[in-house]
C-alpha cells in the first residue's frame, strides 16, 4: 500500500517456458521486436528472475496465467436485475462469467462482454423503453485501470457488476502510496510499473501510459451528458461506478416526460430518475406541482 515494493516483479515457482515459449510471446515478438529472441528479451525486461517468470511476465505472456496464479488475475462478470445497492442471488441473471487469458486479451474480452450485456438492459425514458447506453471509452478505461493497477498479491478477482442503473468495477487492493479518491485525477502512481510499461508495447495498446485513463472516462461520461464516475475505497477494494444518471435533475427529467405524456405515476417517475424511495419521489412530485400552480394528487 505504501508502494515500497511491487508484487508484479516477484518470481513465481513455475517453469519459465510458460512465457518463453507461449503463443502469446511468439506473436508479440514477431510483431513488435522481430529481430530479438523471446528469452533474452524477457530477461532484459526483468520478466525472468532467479530462472523463474515474474508475476508481470505471467500476466502479460502466459497463455493462461489464471492456472498458475489462481484467483489473482481473473475477472468475474455479473448481471443483476435491480437498482438496489447490493445484488442478491434472487436478482442475479444467469451465472457469473469468468474472463481469463493474458492481460491484453482479457481487457478486450471484458470490455466486449460488458458492452454486450449493457445492450440487453432496457430502462424507462420519456420516450418509452430504451436500451441503456454508456460510453464505450469509459468502460474501456475503467476496466483497463482495474487490470493494470489491482494488487496482484491479493487472492481475488476483479468484479464487474452490471445493474439496471449502473456498472461497478471493483479492483482488489487499496489505492497505492499518496493516491486518494479525491486526487486520483491529478496525481500519478503505478502500483505495477513493469506491467503498465510493457503492455503499452503491444499493438494498439489498451493504455497510453501517460496517466490519462480515468480523465478520459470522466470526459466521456460528461460528453454523453451522464454524471461522472464515482470512485470509492472500501473493504480492501477500489470501486469505480458508472451510473446511468443524467446530469439533469429529477425535476427536469419528470417535466420532460410530462411534455410528451399526460401524466406520470410515482413508480414511473422513480424508474425514470433511478430513485428507490417512494417518499423521496413523492416530495419531488409535490414540489413540481406546487411550482406549477397545481395541487398534488395522492
Amino acid at each position: 500500500n505504501k508502494a515500497l515494493l511491487s508484487f508484479d516483479v516477484e518470481p513465481v515457482n513455475t517453469d519459465k517456458a510458460v512465457i518463453t515459449n507461449s503463443t502469446v510471446v511468439l506473436e508479440f515478438m514477431l510483431e513488435v521486436v522481430p529481430s530479438a529472441e523471446p528469452e533474452p528479451w524477457l530477461r532484459k525486461q526483468q520478466l525472468i528472475q532467479q530462472e523463474k517468470p515474474t508475476v508481470a511476465g505471467l500476466v502479460l505472456f502466459a497463455e493462461e496465467p489464471q492456472a498458475i496464479l489462481p484467483k489473482r488475475c481473473g475477472i468475474k462478470h455479473y448481471r443483476y436485475q435491480t437498482i438496489v445497492e447490493e445484488g442478491t442471488r434472487e436478482t442475479l441473471a444467469g451465472n457469473p462469467i469468468s474472463i481469463e487469458g493474458h492481460a491484453y486479451h482479457q481487457i478486450r474480452e471484458a470490455v466486449t462482454k460488458a458492452a454486450d450485456t449493457i445492450e440487453s438492459v432496457r430502462i424507462n425514458t420519456p420516450d418509452g423503453l430504451e436500451s441503456v447506453k454508456y460510453p464505450i471509452t469509459a468502460l474501456h478505461e475503467i476496466i483497463t485501470n482495474a487490470v493494470l493497477h489491482r494488487d496482484y498479491s491479493i487472492a481475488d478477482d476483479i468484479h464487474i457488476r452490471i445493474f439496471d442503473n449502473r456498472v461497478e468495477v471493483a479492483s482488489p487492493g487499496t489505492l497505492p502510496a499518496h493516491i486518494t479518491p479525491e486526487n486520483i485525477l491529478d496525481e500519478r502512481f503505478a502500483r505495477n510499473a513493469t506491467l503498465v510499461r510493457l503492455i503499452n508495447k503491444f499493438p494498439n495498446p489498451p493504455n497510453k501510459d501517460v496517466g490519462e485513463g480515468l480523465n478520459t472516462a470522466f470526459r466521456a461520461m460528461r460528453d454523453m451528458k451522464l454524471k461522472p464516475p464515482s470512485i470509492s475505497q472500501t473493504g480492501g477494494y477500489v470501486s469505480v461506478s458508472l451510473r446511468h444518471e443524467p446530469l439533469a435533475t429529477p425535476e427536469e427529467i419528470i417535466l420532460e416526460h410530462l411534455q410528451k405524456n399526460e401524466q406520470i405515476t410515482n413508480r414511473a417517475a422513480r424508474d425514470l430518475c433511478f430513485i428507490g424511495s417512494e417518499n423521496k419521489m413523492k416530495g419531488i412530485l409535490q414540489r413540481i406541482t406546487f411550482c406549477n400552480g397545481m395541487w398534488p394528487s395522492r
